[in-house]
């Protein structure tokens, strides 16, 4: 049961990452077309527009899905993913609250430091101003 959850994981991830990859493809010859004329004739064709990028993602999941060490690795990338243990929505509340806390504290120590220093800054230049 467990070989079979991770295989189908694997196999679910490949297929999102060849279809980003597809999504990339497309994109990048959209905008290659925009600046190069011959391939913006290229790009004028159906089987250039959808083609090729389905025809990348195609090669790259079955490249994924039929290599025996990216199998093995992905594996264990998903078993180990498994073992997480996640907080409870107890705890996540709790390091949410402390974390934006902190960051309170910090912008506010930031926003002294940056007065005082303005105003240090201030100070000196209207003391060179009064001796030259």
């Amino acid at each position: 049961m467990d070989k079979e959850l991770n295989k189908k994981i694997i196999t679910v991830s490949f297929a999102a990452a060849a279809a980003l990859t597809a999504v990339v493809i497309r994109v990048l010859m959209q905008t290659t077309a925009a600046s190069f004329g011959a391939v913006q004739r290229l790009w004028a064709q159906e089987w250039f527009q959808h083609g090729i990028p389905v025809a990348i993602a195609l090669v790259l999941f079955f490249f994924l899905q039929f290599n025996k060490k990216i199998l093995v690795w992905a594996d264990e990338v998903v078993s180990e993913l498994l073992k997480v243990v996640w907080p409870s929505r107890k705890d996540t509340t709790a390091m949410t609250i402390v974390t934006c806390v902190m960051l309170m504290i910090s912008a506010s120590l930031l926003f002294v430091f940056d007065i005082v220093s303005r105003n240090i800054t201030q100070m000196l230049f209207a003391l060179g101003r009064m001796v030259s």
